[in-house]
């Protein structure tokens, strides 16, 4: 009798086959007006994911989505960036307040980041936005004004720390990270 091959999730290999040179930091060090955002990513049961990745992608602070640092009003703006979570789960982003995105015949969008979490059992990312509560036009936002269920909308909001905004990532369970079927 032949045995049934035991079930295997993804990864963990983000360390190893998705490194980026500028890691964490979507913007130069030195940078006016830079700041962390900083969270943790944990599962179900509300234990840290320490193998994961937080990519996150946004517009510069006129609301541009730059291709090169040229194309925005910052100098050596990337506005992407990647890490690796570590074994209590943390991860850091180094960047800047995104401006007000404008929408093909819709409202203008909130300064956001777009996120992306890659993590052992995943076998697609799974996409989310960070909105920042100190934020104007989070009440115009046509993406937070669809979610009409307040606890819902309250995970995509970052709270205000001394060096930034903390923006916790939660896989599954109680108040779950709302995530985008893209």
């Amino acid at each position: 009798m032949i045995g049934r091959t035991p079930s295997q999730t993804v990864g963990p290999f983000f360390a190893v086959g998705l490194p980026w040179t500028e890691g964490p930091n979507a913007v130069p060090a030195g940078t006016p007006g830079a700041f962390w955002v900083r969270g943790r990513v944990l599962d179900g049961a509300g234990d840290p994911v320490p193998d994961a990745l937080v990519e996150t992608w946004q517009a510069d602070p006129d609301g541009r989505f730059g291709l090169r640092g040229d194309d925005t009003s910052v100098a050596g703006f990337r506005g992407f960036a990647r890490c690796p979570t570590d074994e209590d789960g943390s991860y850091a982003i180094h960047t800047v307040m995104p401006g007000v995105v404008a929408s093909a015949g819709g409202p203008p969008q909130a300064p956001h980041l777009d996120v992306s979490v890659f993590a052992r059992g995943l076998l697609k990312r799974v996409v989310t936005r960070i909105y920042f509560a100190d934020g104007s036009g989070n009440d115009r936002d046509p993406v937070l004004a669809s979610l009409t269920d307040p606890v819902a909308r309250a995970t995509l909001v970052a709270e205000p720390t001394d060096d930034g905004y903390r923006f916790d990532i939660r896989l599954q369970g109680e108040r779950e990270t709302v995530f985008f079927d893209v």
